[in-house]
């Protein structure tokens, strides 16, 4: 293996507009971008960590520096997961030696991902847990969107006058909510004529990561999706009984490698699948792109929060996210 080394910026990555989720308002979520080279070729990557592990941009940073002596006796994919723990600083540069390795070898990384080609993908857009008037607007931005995803804030009255907006408006979307861990176990049945009344179609985290105890005897009639009680392989095994999807986001298990693996290993124990992001640009969207091919839900509207974005950017068309072949990952 070739001595790599690297150089990385933080972009803080403002919104269009802000987030509002259970317990929390995001102006921005803030990125680090990184550039790995062997000298010759050059792979980028990009992460934002996970907000509610601690792992920010500070401790991507931090970790990058510790690992700088891997990389100058060089390293691949399989040696840095035994190196660096799940997160932001390891999906950085698991993506970054997955462009790398397109870029010497002549193999992109979907079709050393096991894919043959790729595909646009049906894409949720998200709605933000806002006030009526705000919600309507956004709503009406999203008219190509088949698909939406309605953030929750943990107010029972609040979020069933949202979802009841949201279907009302667009009753020909497909349609999720996202509670954010903002629900208890006891809360959740509360909620649950309006989701029905409203055709929803999945329920994502809707207790706190470690209050999970009591979801395997809810039976609500509408899948449950872990992402904060999912970080990385080592808890998708935990999941069965209570949850019926596993979100997979690249942000909390660090990097495409280990995602496809525990893509798999959730598709053995029966859970179905969903690929996800904290945000990011079309930089951070491109593995996760690949992930997404195999899964069941596909959650990649990140790019479209943000006031700027890369060039060349995945495209969103009818309701769809579209990845060019130049972005990352390709084989010239």
């Amino acid at each position: 293996m070739k001595p790599l080394t690297f150089t990385y910026s933080v972009d803080p990555m403002p919104f269009k507009k802000p987030l509002r989720i259970a317990g929390h308002i995001f102006e921005g979520i803030p990125a680090v971008r990184l550039q790995l080279t062997d000298g010759v070729a050059v792979g980028r990557g990009e992460a934002s960590g996970v907000y509610y592990t601690g792992d920010t941009v500070e401790n991507i940073c931090a970790q990058l520096e510790q690992a700088r002596p891997l990389l100058s006796d060089g390293i691949d994919r399989a040696s840095l997961r035994a190196h660096l723990p799940a997160g932001g600083a390891r999906n950085a540069l698991d993506a970054a030696l997955w462009d790398i390795e397109a870029a010497t070898s002549g193999i992109t990384a979907w079709r050393r991902a096991g894919l043959r080609d790729i595909q646009s993908l049906l894409t949720t857009f998200t709605l933000s847990a806002d006030d009526p008037a705000h919600m309507l607007e956004q709503l009406d931005s999203y008219a190509d969107a088949r698909a939406i995803k309605l953030k929750l804030d943990g107010n029972l009255q609040a979020d069933s006058e949202r979802i009841r907006l949201v279907h009302n408006r667009r009753p020909d979307a497909w349609f999720m909510v996202d509670a954010n861990q903002g629900y208890s176990v006891d809360r959740l049945s509360d909620l649950a004529p309006v989701l029905h009344e409203a055709k929803v179609k999945l329920v994502e985290q809707p207790v706190p990561r470690g209050k999970e105890a009591g979801l395997e005897f809810i039976r609500l009639g509408i899948p449950l999706a872990a992402d904060e009680s999912l970080l990385d392989i080592q808890e998708v095994d935990q999941l069965v009984g209570r949850f019926q999807v596993a979100n997979i986001k690249l942000d909390k298990c660090g990097g495409l490698t280990e995602a496809l693996e525990l893509r798999e290993r959730a598709r053995v124990l029966g859970l179905r699948t969903m690929v996800g992001n904290m945000a990011g640009s079309s930089l951070a969207a491109a593995p996760a792109y690949i992930l997404g091919q195999y899964c069941d839900f596909v959650d990649l509207d990140g790019p479209s929060f943000i006031r700027s974005d890369l060039t060349p950017s995945v495209r969103y068309r009818d309701g769809r996210i579209e990845l060019p072949l130049s972005l990352w990952g390709s084989a010239s």
